[in-house]
């Protein structure tokens, strides 16, 4: 994996297994990775990787069982869509919109855009 020196570490890890429980890799009651597997893995510190796990927990993706590790909650996929699409609101949005004001896109002209791209797949 290749890190963003913007953002930090754990924050990365923590989005890689985010996707892939969006993707339906890591499925509810799935293992996830330990801390120290994450590290050896991605070659970073079992304390960053350790970092990721407590992220996703907190963020009700995960859940950990003591001694065994951090499962995939029942609910996870469910929070780490609604997390995306509230972050994708409140950051992408805006840039988005600011954007389409700076090269003088009308919505209607964007609207003709997304149908195009739409019929494409």
């Amino acid at each position: 994996m290749r890190f963003n020196p913007d953002v930090a570490i754990f924050q990365q890890i923590a989005d890689q297994l985010t996707d892939e429980i969006l993707e339906g890799r890591l499925k509810p009651g799935d293992r996830l990775p330990s801390a120290r597997e994450l590290a050896v893995t991605l070659e970073v510190n079992p304390n960053t990787a350790a970092r990721a796990l407590q992220l996703l927990a907190d963020g009700g993706l995960a859940r950990p069982e003591r001694g065994t590790g951090y499962f995939v909650d029942d609910q996870g996929p469910k929070r780490a869509l609604e997390a995306r699409r509230e972050q994708f609101v409140q950051t992408q949005i805006p840039r988005l919109v600011r954007t389409l004001d700076q090269l003088g896109i009308s919505q209607q002209e964007l609207m003709e855009i997304l149908q195009r791209e739409g019929e494409r797949k």
